[in-house]
């Protein structure tokens, strides 16, 4: 049983699962750090500064206790942070339409194999034969 594991996991098929997962992990860091630390803010800016993670429909305001803390929590919707997600996809998906282009137009053309010459079909071949045997009589 130990070596049916041991070549599963030395198949290609696992080490190259292995090796995207953890690609595309750090690719998820990257992707999602330009989102928040480089857009998000350019787009902040010309949304006039104002943060759409703070946008909110307030349903029932906090309500504070007598000794100052937070008896019954503010209930709210917070669509400023749906609003977030959305450009955050739709950066994202950018972003690796690009990589995804970039890579194919890095990576060399694989060369076209032309097919043989196809032979003659049944029906040509029927064809020939009745046309042999007709000169025949």
């Amino acid at each position: 049983m130990l070596k049916e594991f041991k070549n599963f996991i030395m198949t290609g098929n696992v080490i190259d699962l292995a090796i995207a997962v953890i690609l595309a992990g750090a690719v998820g860091l990257v992707v999602n750090g330009f989102v928040k630390l480089i857009m998000m803010p350019i787009i902040g800016h010309f949304a006039g500064g104002m943060s759409f993670e703070d946008m909110k429909v307030v349903l029932s305001e906090a309500q504070m206790a007598a000794d100052g803390t937070v008896a019954v929590p503010e209930n709210a919707i917070m669509y400023g942070a749906w609003v977030n997600t959305i450009i955050n996809l739709i950066i994202v998906g950018f972003v690796l339409f690009m990589i995804v282009k970039a890579y194919n137009k890095a990576r060399k053309p694989e060369p076209v194999v032309e097919a043989a010459p196809a032979g003659p079909t049944q029906e040509e071949l029927l064809a020939e034969i009745r046309d042999a045997i007709k000169l025949q009589k």
